[in-house]
């Protein structure tokens, strides 16, 4: 679950970035583009504890 969470937050970071260069229009001020950058990793860095744990538990 929360792999998915981080995929999807950094997939919105990614649309944010390319409509930044090919529209010139971003729609996140840099604040919002580094806490859902953020966001993301804390997201990911979640989900590989989670599959550590589980891996140890086996």
């Amino acid at each position: 679950m929360a792999l998915v969470i981080a995929a999807l937050l950094f997939a919105g970071f990614v649309l944010d970035v390319a409509l930044g260069a090919l529209a010139g229009a971003a729609f996140l001020s840099d604040v919002q583009a580094m806490l859902l950058l953020l966001a993301a990793s804390v997201a990911f860095v979640a989900a590989i504890l989670q599959r550590e744990a589980q891996s140890r538990k086996q």
